[in-house]
């Protein structure tokens, strides 16, 4: 499942619709607002989605984790509008057998969620400007763990 909500993520309920007693590890990535980037004091920031077109990549993305990695479940969960330093803004949880291929397959999602879905997110400064910012480093390894297979290491 792939949503985007403009609600608080309550990670305690996120992680109640994961249990599984077939899944042997959980593991989970929890994206939170800091309050800097690129040397500048964040204040807070506001993020965007063309919402059609992003649920339909998200849950694309979470379709092909699924087939790339012998995995459970996959969940994925994007926050929209304003969030305060500390908020919590995308959670991204996995399910499996083995903690290998949760790990692969959580860090799959989160690069490919933050390269191809239409999220944008705009950051507020203490200096008085604003600014558009993108993941410049998620194109690099946008596709890590595609070529990954079922033999990894558990």
């Amino acid at each position: 499942m792939f949503k985007l909500t403009a609600e608080p993520l309550n990670v305690e309920s996120l992680r109640a619709q994961m249990e599984n007693e077939g899944a042997g590890a959980f593991v989970a990535f929890e994206g939170r607002v800091r309050n800097s980037n690129e040397g500048k004091k964040v204040l807070k920031l506001e993020y965007e989605a063309y919402v059609q077109l992003a649920v339909k990549a998200g849950a694309e993305i979470l379709a092909r984790a699924k087939e790339n990695f012998p995995i459970i479940d996959v969940v994925c969960i994007h926050r929209t509008g304003e969030l305060q330093i500390g908020d919590l803004a995308v959670w991204v949880g996995v399910l499996s057998a083995h903690r290998a291929e949760g790990f692969d397959a959580c860090r799959f999602t989160i690069d490919q969620i933050k390269a191809n879905v239409p999220i944008w997110k705009k950051e507020y400064y203490e200096d008085g400007t604003i600014n558009w910012v993108n993941c410049a480093e998620c194109a690099a390894h946008a596709h890590h763990g595609e070529k990954l297979t079922a033999q990894s290491s558990r």
